[in-house]
């Protein structure tokens, strides 16, 4: 496919293209995405692992691997910003969706994890939405 989408970290030390041909598209409600996250939940995108182009950054790509399960994470060095990286198995990409420059070419297909959801995820749909910080 040619249709590629541009991402990178929040400081612009990391840049990659990916081709916009995205598999599947989680929230994943584990405890693991909890914490890396500071979040309910991680948004992150499913593809074939070559549909990545690194264009700057390499240096500051950095790797931690959870072995308790079968977990990795890939950041920057700089800001702390979540980045692709490639499944343990090698069978997959996963973006962090929020990583994206532009839409993705598909919608969120699952919760998974569910059980291990953060105990106030479901009252937090129902909060206030305000458009920046609330008055």
């Amino acid at each position: 496919m040619s249709d590629k989408i541009s991402g990178g970290c929040l400081c612009g030390a990391v840049t990659y293209e990916v081709e916009n041909d995205f598999k599947r598209f989680y929230f994943c409600h584990c405890k693991q995405c909890q914490k890396i996250t500071g979040s309910a939940h991680a948004a992150n995108l499913f593809t074939r692992h070559e549909a990545i182009k690194w264009l700057s950054g390499a240096k500051h790509k950095k790797q931690f691997n959870y072995p308790e399960r079968d977990f990795t994470v890939v950041f920057c060095s700089e800001c702390g910003s979540g980045l692709p990286f490639v499944t343990t198995s090698g069978k997959a990409l996963i973006v962090p969706a929020g990583s994206l420059d532009a839409e993705p070419n598909i919608q969120p297909n699952d919760n998974i994890f569910w059980a291990e959801r953060a105990s106030w995820y479901a009252e937090g749909q129902q909060a206030n939405k305000c458009d920046g910080f609330p008055s």
